[in-house]
């Protein structure tokens, strides 16, 4: 054995001195290993942020031109949408002549990309291309597929606040809600909706009337009580005996409809809508009020409807009802709709049931106020049909120079001069293979203006054309969509056509009336197309 007292020692200073080499060795190492790291990491982070906002939508740019398509190139990140804001502004910036064409104001970027590319062409939605779309068959075949052409969202998540509901809703899920929502826009339900129509209408002529008193004629800015009118209607054919509650429903979301174009005139930041600011708490206020009496109504229904006290003339009284059958007949609960999703379903009621029905009204008055000949023409008809007396639904179905007048009106001005959609997956859209994520808009607007469809005359005021009705005038192509088109065309049209014919109606009964010298024709999109400051009408009496 070795003899212990022979090892070889070291003396303790070197020993100390060894471990504190091989201490900082290893930190040294550490260190370097973590600035590996840390250096893939950044380059990783680099990479994926150029990949997702400069070599992606390079790639998607260059599969477009290779099918032939043109369009802007792209510019990082922000793509046209700057451009597309500065042109917005310009173009509100100043009212047009009431012969212009108004898709310069309406949309101007669109209608300058169009103009420089053709109907079949793409810009940029940020890092995203938008693929413009102006062609009837391509657009029957995007309309026809929804499983496929997907509703485009995006853009500022605030406006969910609004829209939730089956137009929000995708696949599967959209099938349920329509199917259940279906017997509230039932031609027999609405029937008994036209009392309410009256009802609101005539408060509205009444008021006309007071203006007149001692006078033959005055000015009036028509558009707010046109839209105080809609939502009354809404407010009594969605929830009856609460259209008191409806009222203030109304109050709310029109006062959150203006927190949010205030948020959408500047750049949305992702998560911003939760901050603290007062404008986001007064919209979350909002929400919550507006839910909150919403279910208040819901809650009371239902404990009617277990009563034995149900109410089916109305939107809710028939939703609910139609809810509990499928949920029935389902023999579960996920066949219906929650709560929560009624409550979303009744929002959009309010919604959707004012914009159309006003802004149909407003511009057919703006026109007829222009061509006084057509307003005597569905005067003399309205007065052969019901005289003084109070409109039916049987003879509003009768009108065929009014329902002239309406379809040409809603092909000159939309309510919705366009619509979004996004291939979420390689699409193939007649000969051009979309790649995933490609945004499409199809213009409607530029199609109801399009010569080559409707001829010469296209962007005149003739209601003529539908003279046959809308089959014969579009011999079956897609090229007239004031409420949409496919399977997801507007289930309120129905709804809206009634209510704005009984409007019209009334008013043709009582008065007359011309385009005001005040007025400042301007139409620009607010969700929908409306008169940017107003539509002044002199009114005489009759």
């Amino acid at each position: 054995m070795e003899d212990p007292s022979k090892r070889l020692s070291f003396p303790r200073g070197v020993i100390n001195l060894r471990c504190r080499f091989t201490g900082a060795c290893q930190l040294r190492k550490m260190e370097v290993n973590a600035g590996v790291v840390a250096a893939a990491i950044l380059v990783l982070c680099t990479w994926r942020f150029l990949n997702l906002m400069w070599f992606q939508p390079k790639k998607m740019e260059k599969l477009l031109r290779a099918q032939g398509l043109n369009g802007n190139s792209y510019r990082f990140m922000y793509g046209d949408m700057k451009e597309m804001a500065q042109m917005t502004i310009q173009a509100k910036s100043k009212p047009i002549g009431l012969k212009d064409d108004i898709v310069p104001r309406v949309l101007p970027f669109v209608h300058k990309s169009v103009a420089t590319y053709g109907k079949i062409c793409f810009t940029w939605m940020g890092r995203k291309p938008m693929v413009h779309i102006a062609e009837p068959t391509m657009i029957k075949e995007i309309l026809a597929n929804y499983y496929q052409f997907r509703r485009l969202r995006g853009g500022n998540p605030l406006i969910k606040m609004l829209t939730k509901g089956l137009v929000d809703v995708e696949g599967d899920q959209w099938v349920k809600h329509r199917k259940i929502i279906n017997p509230a826009f039932h031609i027999e339900k609405l029937k008994h909706m036209v009392p309410a129509f009256y009802v609101s209408c005539n408060e509205m002529i009444n008021k006309w009337e007071n203006l007149l008193v001692g006078e033959s004629s005055c000015e009036v800015d028509v558009w707010p009580y046109l839209q105080t009118m809609s939502s009354d209607v809404i407010s009594r054919t969605a929830f009856g005996s609460s259209s008191e509650e409806g009222r203030k429903i109304f109050e709310l979301q029109h006062e959150m409809i203006g927190l949010i174009m205030k948020s959408m005139r500047s750049t949305y930041i992702p998560g911003s809508m939760f901050l603290p600011t007062k404008r986001n708490k007064r919209m979350k206020e909002i929400e919550q009020k507006v839910k909150a009496t919403i279910r208040s109504i819901i809650d009371r229904r239902v404990a009617a409807m277990k009563a034995g006290e149900s109410n089916h003339n109305d939107l809710l009284g028939i939703l609910l009802n139609s809810n509990y059958e499928e949920t029935k007949q389902g023999m579960n609960k996920k066949s219906g709709l929650s709560i929560e999703e009624i409550i979303e379903e009744c929002k959009l009621f309010y919604f959707t049931g004012q914009e159309t029905t006003r802004d149909l009204l407003v511009w057919t008055m703006v026109l007829l106020g222009q061509y006084t000949n057509w307003q005597a023409s569905a005067r003399d008809e309205v007065l052969q049909v019901f005289g003084d007396k109070k409109p039916d639904f049987e003879g509003l179905s009768r009108l065929k120079v009014v329902n002239m007048i309406f379809n040409e009106v809603l092909r000159l001005f939309p309510p919705g001069p366009y619509l979004g959609r996004v291939v979420h997956k390689e699409t193939k859209l007649g000969n051009i293979m979309l790649p995933a994520g490609t945004f499409l808009q199809m213009n409607i607007i530029l199609l109801h203006y399009d010569c080559d469809i409707w001829g010469d005359d296209a962007k005149e005021f003739n209601p003529q054309r539908f003279s046959e009705g809308v089959l014969h005038v579009t011999k079956g192509q897609a090229s007239y969509l004031p409420f949409g088109g496919g399977p997801r065309i507007c289930i309120g049209q129905s709804f809206a056509m009634l209510e704005a014919k009984m409007a019209l109606v009334m008013i043709l009964q009582r008065f007359s009336f011309e385009i005001s010298p005040s007025y400042s024709h301007a139409p620009h999109i607010v969700f929908t197309l409306q008169p940017q400051f107003g539509a002044q009408l002199i009114l005489h009496r009759l």
